[in-house]
């Protein structure tokens, strides 16, 4: 354990220039901490590098999967803990229709735009707003007009807030400034409550509150239709072990679930993830639509941080996010942001550890 804090008390001491959009930015590290709950990040992709917080016994661990350093980052393919944007997950064809103008963009997922293109949110340099250790962090960035095929500018900003000494919030926010646009961001952490050096997820008991999902076809596009989970490996509305029904499932768990009676954009419960071992327990609210449930299974000897070497299976991913290809299937609740209007989208993580 002792390894893991000095390389990140290394990180936050090291300030890394980069060239981004023509102008030299400086690429940093930065720490929240409150109580037993501390949060390194970093303004490249305006990412989340790790999340500690105790165990049953008190014991202090990592919980994420990430990088030891940010040439790992620049060269992540998984994009472990980034902030994705301007539209997350999958866009059937890599083109859409907006006021009768077709706009194609970066086919880089069989044929299709997966989280925002070659160089999305993830894959950018934002700039440090304001930081407080104690508080909180704000990242922003300035979205280009045409930026991966994309219409207008955006003005984004995501902030981390701790809550408490167990808690944290994430806020997303999105103005267009000149035409309107789709936006659909996510926060793509990947969870592993035993300890990000722990082994796979499957005895993480996972309970999420949507009784349905998005059909999709062999390339996880949607087809349009939502289909129920219940009684199929997909039912989570009480909980179970990852591992229960994973081989059942074709292409394994990646799929976007319809959370129960948050039409409103209310914020309600989305999942609780438990690991026994650890005694540790995470609970998600949000105030989206769905999300995307994720387990890792193309991960392959991945090397990460302080050692560690992520298999199949390595950790969860919970993505709070708008239906995806919402652009594409006009009976899908809209992503599209006008002018004069804002995206908003949080997201509450609270971590206990009990028994």
């Amino acid at each position: 354990m002792m390894k893991v804090y000095l390389t990140f008390s290394f990180l936050l001491a090291v300030l890394l220039v980069a060239q981004a959009h023509g102008k030299e930015k400086e690429i940093g590290f930065y720490q929240l901490k409150r109580g037993n709950l501390k949060m390194n990040l970093t303004n490249y992709g305006a990412t989340v590098v790790s999340v500690i917080v105790p165990d049953k016994h008190g014991n202090l661990d990592d919980i994420t999967l990430g990088y030891d350093d940010i040439e790992q980052y620049k060269n992540d393919s998984w994009y472990f803990g980034a902030l994705i944007g301007r539209v997350a997950n999958r866009i059937g064809h890599a083109r859409f229709t907006l006021h009768n103008h077709t706009y194609n963009l970066p086919a880089n997922d069989h044929g299709n735009t997966l989280h925002g293109g070659f160089t999305g949110f993830g894959d950018v340099i934002w700039t440090v707003k304001a930081h407080k250790e104690d508080s909180y962090i704000t990242f922003t960035y300035d979205s280009q007009d045409n930026e991966e095929g994309f219409p207008g500018r955006v003005e984004v900003a995501v902030t981390y807030m701790l809550l408490g000494r167990n808690k944290y919030v994430v806020k997303m926010i999105a103005k267009p400034v000149d035409k309107p646009t789709p936006v659909n961001l996510a926060q793509h952490t990947y969870w592993n409550l035993g300890g990000q050096k722990s082994g796979d997820i499957l005895s993480h008991e996972v309970q999420i509150f949507g009784s349905k999902i998005t059909a999709v076809d062999n390339n996880l596009i949607p087809t349009g239709k939502l289909e129920s989970v219940k009684g199929t490996p997909y039912d989570f509305l009480e909980p179970r072990t990852v591992g229960s029904r994973v081989n059942e499932v074709p292409g394994l768990y990646d799929i976007n679930y319809v959370l129960d009676g948050n039409s409103s954009r209310h914020l309600q419960r989305v999942a609780t993830v438990r690991e026994n071992v650890s005694g540790r327990k995470l609970e998600l609210w949000s105030n989206q639509v769905g999300v995307q449930f994720y387990t890792s299974g193309m991960l392959n000897a991945t090397k990460g941080k302080d050692g560690a070497v992520y298999d199949r299976y390595g950790g969860i991913a919970l993505e709070t996010q708008g239906l995806p290809d919402s652009v594409n299937h006009p009976d899908f609740p809209s992503q599209i942001v006008h002018p004069g209007h804002t995206y908003k989208h949080y997201m509450v993580y609270r971590f206990t550890a009990c028994c």
